[in-house]
């Protein structure tokens, strides 16, 4: 064997096509296409290439690592900022800066370290706010006060300016209006702040997907969609992706590597959890938990094969998991884990909802053994 058995294959059309139906949501606020958490499982050079051809104004990539990662990569390619939000007290600011990334300032000693560079290092830097989610950014009574110490560094020269963020919390929900209503307008207290200290940030963003969707009062100036743009619905509850007009980027497929007939009552898997109900056609897909297959898919989750549904029997192990084939099916067919649903396929919210978590999951985990092809231009 000459590859790796398993692949998740990519439709950059489909990530292209999710950030302009991103967009008619939009009047004039810049989007910030989200690739962190490497594209949500997508490949974040590719990824990051089909929304800057799709027209992004910005990249959001959460770890300060992976930012630069990504400015390399993308080299003279790229011409919009990186906006990154999660690093650590060893952060080189100047290192950033140089690779035009922008980060976040949403903590004291963040403020304490950006007070020890020189005069003029030009550090661009959003105001992190915490509006409702108890994570990443100052306070609401301690705006003023950290607004204060950054104008004075924005005076010197160390640090500009250039954003002002925070984060709704459940603005998925549509039994909690009154949640995103109070972080929307703790975050309208926040500008007033930064304001007063005379600081006028470029941007202001804190709609993420949900925010877009469904809280037009929370768009501000910028946005942050993520799993739209993967074709994932936010709250498939709310509305399915097929309803938003946003297509699953990813599909997930193995060939079927052995099969066999087993008799009734035959165990299947460790445990024996499942057990063949009459004469049965099984069949091995090479992928497991190592892969990012979720364990608890285990007699719970279905895979699509010539257009039909084959359910998960016995438990998904490390490597590969075994499923009812139908009657004629044969070792090298095809298994299709989850896809867009177009031909009949499982979706990862379908799976999500089998197994009780959110697509979301589904998809960052596909573990990086398994090859991402790409199709599109």
């Amino acid at each position: 064997m000459t590859q790796y058995p398993g692949r998740a294959i990519i439709s950059v059309d489909a990530l292209r096509e999710n950030l302009a139906a991103a967009r008619t949501h939009l009047s004039g606020q810049r989007l910030l296409a989200v690739v962190k958490a490497d594209a949500y499982g997508h490949g974040v050079l590719a990824a990051a290439r089909a929304f800057l051809d799709a027209g992004a104004d910005y990249l959001g990539v959460a770890e300060l690592r992976e930012a630069l990662d990504l400015s390399a990569a993308l080299g003279a390619t790229r011409t919009v900022p990186i906006f990154s939000w999660i690093f650590d007290d060893t952060v080189d600011f100047r290192e950033a800066a140089a690779a035009g990334i922008e980060v976040s300032v949403g903590a004291t000693w963040v403020l304490d370290r950006l007070e020890d560079l020189p005069a003029g290092a030009g550090i661009p830097v959003h105001i992190g706010v915490d509006t409702g989610m108890a994570r990443e950014g100052f306070a609401p009574a301690d705006v003023p006060a950290a607004a204060s110490r950054l104008a004075a560094l924005e005076a010197r020269g160390t640090v500009r300016v250039v954003g002002l963020w925070s984060h709704l919390a459940c603005a998925d929900d549509p039994a909690r209006p009154e949640a995103t209503a109070r972080q929307v307008e703790l975050f309208e207290e926040a500008r007033r702040d930064v304001r007063a200290a005379g600081i006028h940030p470029d941007v202001e963003h804190l709609a993420a997907s949900s925010g877009v969707l469904w809280h037009p009062e929370a768009l501000f100036s910028m946005v942050r969609p993520g799993i739209i743009l993967y074709g994932l619905s936010p709250n498939p509850a709310v509305a399915t992706a097929a309803e938003l007009g946003i297509r699953p980027a990813m599909r997930v497929e193995a060939p079927i590597i052995a099969d066999r007939w087993v008799k009734d009552g035959t165990g299947v898997s460790y445990g024996h959890t499942a057990h063949a109900t009459g004469r049965t056609h099984l069949g091995i897909v090479p992928l497991g938990y190592a892969d990012g297959i979720p364990r608890a898919a285990s007699n719970r989750c279905e895979v699509s094969i010539r257009g039909q549904r084959a359910p998960i029997i016995g438990r998904v192990c490390m490597d590969q998991f075994v499923v009812r084939l139908p009657e004629n099916a044969r070792p090298g067919e095809m298994a299709t884990l989850f896809g867009s649903g177009s031909s009949g396929e499982p979706t990862a919210d379908e799976w999500a909802e089998r197994i009780g978590t959110i697509g979301y999951e589904i998809i960052t985990r596909i573990g990086p053994r398994v090859p991402r092809v790409y199709e599109g231009a």
